[in-house]
């Protein structure tokens, strides 16, 4: 089993940036692939990005493409989330969470076996 911690989120202006941090304990970092999603307020749950095992490969929703990045540092068990050029349609609360199975996660909720339990982050216009 694996506990994950987000943290970094707040309050932004619109144009700003943030970095997301999700701290990993319990089970081998390395073995898990990661995902970011997001839930926007009456929203459901929804993909923002994941990373493979070995941070070699990586995959994004198209809403956050060229603007996102996913990385993740195995000798620290963190992965990070940098966003830039944020947007008002940004706001949510986000959770980090690991996939034990597949080697570079999945876009969908039911891949993922852990989750964090979440950072708001607030962009205001």
């Amino acid at each position: 089993q694996v506990q994950l911690v987000e943290s970094g989120g707040g309050l932004v202006q619109a144009r700003g940036s943030l970095r997301l941090s999700c701290a990993a304990s319990g089970r081998t970092f390395s073995r898990y692939a990661m995902g970011w999603f997001r839930q926007a307020p009456g929203k459901e749950r929804e993909f923002v990005a994941r990373i493979s095992r070995s941070g070699a490969s990586t995959d994004y929703a198209d809403s956050v493409k060229g603007r996102f990045t996913i990385s993740r540092d195995n000798a620290k068990d963190t992965v990070y989330l940098q966003m830039n050029s944020l947007k008002p349609e940004d706001t949510g609360v986000y959770y980090c969470a690991a996939d034990p199975d597949l080697a570079l996660g999945s876009s969908r909720e039911n891949s993922y076996d852990y989750w964090g339990q979440g950072t708001q982050v607030t962009v205001s216009s």
